[in-house]
């Protein structure tokens, strides 16, 4: 139970088109790395209805729990009982042409944009190589933006730091 003196955890909304893989991919890796401080949600503009069963095969490999998560539409948190959302990140691909949705309110936003893997084409094992891609890079930026120090950061020089992250390519090395 959550006392006074304790902080609530910063819940992270992250949103795509069709959330069905990008978005999932990132609820997923926020909850894990944010360790109860950071709560991942995700949600789409024009949601697919189900999660990609490549994202949820790659989660359940990498030992992700994947009950609850579901490809849902961003409605459910302009809901008076949804959850206070602290930051909002689009990770669609303007390079791709998809639209983007876009968050009224004072969240802390920034646009992490990537090619989305559940359009990847070819055989099985490069469909799987793009999610590996996908959730790789997802995990080097959320990794950073979970490290920030939000406390002593002004909300300005917060979004530049998360618009920074966006851009931000893990080690050809890295996991």
């Amino acid at each position: 139970m959550t006392g006074a003196d304790t902080p609530r955890p910063l819940n992270v909304l992250i949103l795509c088109t069709g959330n069905s893989a990008r978005s999932v991919l990132a609820e997923a890796i926020v909850n894990r790395l944010g360790e109860g401080k950071f709560v991942g949600h995700s949600a789409g503009s024009t949601p697919k209805g189900e999660v990609h069963p490549q994202a949820l095969a790659l989660l359940r490999r990498l030992g992700h729990p994947t009950e609850g998560l579901r490809s849902k539409s961003w409605d459910e948190f302009a809901a008076p009982e949804a959850p206070q959302i602290d930051f909002i990140v689009t990770v669609c691909d303007n390079a791709a042409s998809e639209a983007c949705p876009i968050w009224p309110g004072r969240p802390a936003s920034a646009h992490w944009g990537m090619p989305d893997p559940a359009a990847a084409d070819g055989a099985e094992a490069d469909v799987a190589r793009a999610f590996a891609e996908t959730y790789r890079v997802l995990s080097h930026r959320i990794g950073l933006f979970l490290r920030l120090p939000f406390g002593s950061l002004s909300p300005s020089v917060l979004k530049a730091a998360m618009a920074e992250i966006g851009a931000a390519s893990p080690p050809a090395d890295g996991a």
